[in-house]
C-alpha cells in the first residue's frame, strides 16, 4: 500500500464530505464520520457522479446527480446491493493534521 497526502484535516469538517484528486489522476471522496476519516472512490458507478460532492448523513453518502446512496464504510450501494455496484474504499490515516489515503500498489 502506498499512502498519499489528500487534504488538510481542517478542510473536512465533521459530518461533511470532500472531493479530491490524488496523483493528478485518481478521484477520491473523503468523509468525516463521528471523528473518523473514511475514503472511497469518488465516482458513482451509476452515472459517474462525484460522491465527494454529495450529501453525507451518518454513514451514507447520497450522490448529487441521481440520489443513489452508498455506505461510506463498506462502499455498498443501498439501492442495488450487488458487488458490481459497490464503490472501492481505501484506508486512511491522519498525521500532523494531514489526511493520507492508501492505495494498493499497481503491478509493474
Amino acid at each position: 500500500m502506498k499512502f498519499v497526502s489528500a487534504a488538510k484535516l481542517e478542510d473536512l469538517k465533521p459530518g461533511t464530505c470532500l472531493s479530491v484528486e490524488l496523483d493528478g489522476e485518481r478521484g477520491v471522496a473523503l468523509f468525516h464520520v463521528n471523528g473518523e476519516i473514511l475514503a472511497m472512490d469518488n465516482t458513482c458507478p451509476h452515472a459517474g457522479g462525484p460522491l465527494g460532492e454529495g450529501t453525507l448523513n451518518g454513514d451514507v453518502v447520497t450522490c448529487p446527480w441521481h440520489g443513489w446512496e452508498f455506505n461510506v464504510r463498506t462502499g455498498q450501494c443501498l439501492k442495488n446491493p450487488v458487488p458490481a455496484w459497490a464503490v472501492p474504499c481505501y484506508p486512511t490515516r491522519v498525521e500532523h493534521g494531514v489526511i493520507h489515503v492508501a492505495f494498493p500498489l499497481e503491478p509493474v
